[in-house]
């Protein structure tokens, strides 16, 4: 009866490190893709904030980490051997607290973030010369797909240097609406236009970028929810199968 509790323990907790083996992947990639994506909103934001280049740093290292521990958690489970069973519980518990923590510092943070990212935003706005910056390409294709113009609304472009400073009619060609009749434009740079109505769409991109960010961090936060109920399952299973086990049998070992 023992022998067969402790065999269902063990399979129990190799199967779910294997799933937190795999949320680990995931977790990492996230972090890869806000570090390395060049053609979305984040592209905007990680080019100069910091706040998100260390969350994305930070990401990248939990994943990694819970993919050591998801592996050592399968070994230690197979092979029965307490250590290193005993080594997994102390990280998991380590690696909970810091989710936990880094979860209330976002949600107490998330006023200061939002001020950020409308910094942030602004500040490409008034800079933006058609040079095809990363946050430049970015900011064109969040304007052209999402079909909205600046951050509040289209009146943020007369604070541009370039069209400030420009004899020209000049508006961002990513803003041009597509619904009005005319020649089809390029999406990026600054277009000239001899009207004064502008054919540039009269909403701002605020409140859809933020949905487009809240949706995607539900997406984060809900993959974060799963990993921290297997890391408690997983604790759970490692504490019992430590006490199951009076004594390490390091003949199971396989020898290279």
């Amino acid at each position: 009866m023992g022998k067969g509790c402790i065999t269902a323990t063990k399979y129990f907790l190799f199967l779910f490190n294997l799933l937190f083996f795999l949320f680990g992947g995931v977790i990492m990639g996230f972090g890869l893709w806000i570090l390395l994506d060049n053609k979305s909103f984040i592209a905007v934001l990680q080019e100069s904030s910091t706040t998100l280049q260390v969350a994305s740093y930070i990401l990248i290292g939990v994943g990694a980490l819970s993919l050591l521990m998801g592996f050592l958690g399968c070994i230690g489970a197979i092979f029965e051997i307490r250590c290193l069973l005993g080594l997994y519980f102390t990280c998991l518990l380590l690696i909970l607290i810091a989710q936990v923590t880094a979860g209330v510092l976002i949600y107490f943070q998330r006023d200061r973030l939002k001020h950020e990212m409308s910094t942030i935003v602004n500040k490409v706005i008034v800079n933006y010369s058609g040079q095809n910056t990363s946050s430049e390409v970015a900011w064109d294709y969040v304007q052209s797909t999402i079909k909205c113009c600046g951050w509040t609304g289209p009146g943020n472009w007369s604070e541009n240097i370039s069209i400030k400073n420009s004899s020209d009619n000049l508006y961002p060609c990513s803003c041009r609406n597509e619904s009005l009749p005319g020649v089809a434009v390029q999406t990026w740079g600054l277009c000239e236009h001899l009207s004064q109505n502008l054919p540039i769409y009269s909403t701002g991109c605020a409140d859809s970028v933020e949905d487009w960010l809240l949706r995607n961090s539900g997406v984060i936060l809900g993959i974060c929810v799963g990993v921290a109920a297997i890391e408690l399952f997983g604790m759970i299973l490692s504490m019992c199968l430590c006490k199951i086990i009076h004594q390490e049998d390091y003949t199971k070992v396989p020898k290279y």
